[in-house]
């Protein structure tokens, strides 16, 4: 089937140059990437990967009421009382590497 349908879409130009860098690559023009992922959403009736929210919940500490800050910090205590914290080093580069590309 001839290719006569166009799609324009905004992106972000850091993620536009950051995905087609990797492309080129792999030899794989931008074009024939969108029809792989269109024709998998096709075959997979749905989105080709999971969408889902993250399994911790990231608290927003200023929007916690007084007992609920109280709560969050026992809870924080009783983890490190009972051997299950990490070392504010590794916990901070973790979540660093989390929000890097690598």
């Amino acid at each position: 089937m001839a290719k006569t349908a166009n799609l324009y879409a905004r992106i972000e130009p850091d993620v536009k140059e950051q995905a087609e860098e990797i492309l080129n690559t792999l030899g794989i023009p931008a074009s024939n990437a969108i029809t792989m992922f269109y024709k998998q959403i096709i075959l997979q009736r749905g989105l080709p990967f999971d969408v889902k929210l993250p399994d911790h919940r990231i608290l927003n500490a200023s929007k916690l009421s007084d007992e609920e800050m109280n709560h969050e910090l026992e809870k924080g205590y009783a983890e490190i009382m009972s051997g299950k914290g990490i070392p504010a080093k590794e916990a901070f580069e973790k979540e660093l590497n989390n929000i890097q590309p690598s």
